[in-house]
């Protein structure tokens, strides 16, 4: 008889892990719980909270998790070993979402949107944020989220007097087991052979790689260097470490911008738009990746790459880089303050020291080449 509870069988096609589905297959797996994750947010934001998944594998050993996340997020959560089921808000996901029963809810966001998703299907726990019915605001679901609902409220509370990283405010919040668990944010076997190729191709006779994630989303543009800064800056690496090779990150929208930032200059642009996780290759293909606080910034921290990171408007003491690389902050007095728009007529990306980020250079180079750290392929095989 089939073993219709496993959690590779669909009921509709032959398993692919083996041709008889009986208590025979070696490769049973009866989960013992069902657990919904809602994160729609930022694309940098959902790469961040993959690492919640080992605190929630922790907690619930054997469960069968389910993500919900906006597009094109869901690109980066493809097929990824920890996660059973990727859903986006679309109608036609949601249907299939109300299909579905939870024990668990994790909502991760702070907006109607993903509550509202949670109401398209039945769960008896909800972890993280909830609506007040009456006037549609955001809540805690329960007492432990307070601290990081707080911080939301309160500018002083959030940019000067909280230290904790937003993994692990998110995972308290959740009552998840905290342990400042890495992203997990593994490539595919074949993505890992084109991070091979693509890393073999761009070294040349040079020692290392140096990657510049040029650009960020629009929601807060000021946290991007500007194209005079980012040639200065190349010009300043390739004077000081003759051995690095220098590589241009971005996507779709910092095609042009890479362009000029290109111009007349000895360095490598990667391709802009092939794609998230094309993207992600070129990212885990660099030793050390120099950005802002952004997509690229998540995406180097989770291959676990030497991230220096420079901060304007956000706080850079919500990031965790893992002890990899160094966080520079901008010397503007009026940082951080998550401001959508400035009309200063010196900006906070004016006021980052290119001194700086060649010292924290020169720091990751000697770990790259002298002391080296763990690759995520590592920490996929541990877990």
């Amino acid at each position: 008889m089939a073993i219709s509870s496993c959690r590779s069988f669909s009921g509709y096609k032959p398993c692919k892990k083996f041709e008889i589905c009986d208590s025979s297959c070696p490769h049973k797996d009866i989960p013992q719980s069902s657990l919904l994750v809602v994160h729609l947010g930022a694309l940098g934001a959902v790469v961040r909270s993959t690492s919640l998944l080992k605190s929630i594998k922790r907690k619930y050993p054997s469960s069968m998790i389910t993500w919900v996340t906006d597009a094109p997020a869901h690109h980066l959560l493809k097929d990824h070993p920890g996660i059973d089921r990727v859903l986006t808000t679309s109608e036609a996901d949601l249907l299939q979402l109300s299909a579905l029963e939870f024990e668990v809810a994790f909502v991760i966001d702070k907006s109607l949107k993903a509550v509202g998703v949670v109401k398209r299907t039945t769960v008896d726990q909800v972890f993280g944020f909830k609506v007040n019915t009456l006037n549609g605001a955001i809540v805690p679901a329960t007492e432990a989220a307070n601290e990081l609902w707080n911080l939301g409220l309160d500018n002083r509370k959030k940019f000067f007097v909280n230290q904790k990283p937003e993994t692990r405010l998110i995972a308290e919040a959740l009552e998840l087991p905290y342990q400042r668990d890495e992203y997990w944010l593994p490539l595919s076997s074949i993505e890992t052979q084109q991070r091979e190729h693509r890393r073999s191709q761009w070294l040349k006779d040079k020692k290392y790689i140096i990657g510049l994630n040029t650009g960020c989303a629009t929601v807060i543009p000021y946290k991007k260097l500007t194209v005079e800064y980012h040639r200065k800056m190349i010009q300043a690496l390739q004077a000081k470490f003759e051995d690095a090779q220098i590589v241009l990150l971005g996507g779709p929208e910092d095609t042009e911008r890479n362009q000029q930032i290109a111009e007349g200059l000895s360095v490598i642009s990667s391709q802009t738009t092939s794609g998230l996780r094309d993207g992600l290759v070129s990212v885990a293909a660099c030793d050390i990746v120099i950005t802002g606080d952004s997509l690229g910034m998540h995406m180097a921290i989770s291959q676990r790459k030497e991230v220096i990171a420079w901060f304007g408007p956000t706080c850079a003491h919500e990031i965790d880089i893992y002890d990899r690389g160094a966080k520079i902050l901008t010397q503007s007095p009026c940082a951080p303050c998550w401001k959508r728009a400035c009309e200063k007529d010196i900006m906070c990306y004016d006021q980052v020291s290119l001194a700086e980020i060649l010292n924290a250079v020169e720091s990751s180079r000697t770990n790259c080449l002298f002391g080296g750290s763990a690759s995520v392929d590592s920490l996929a095989e541990a877990l």
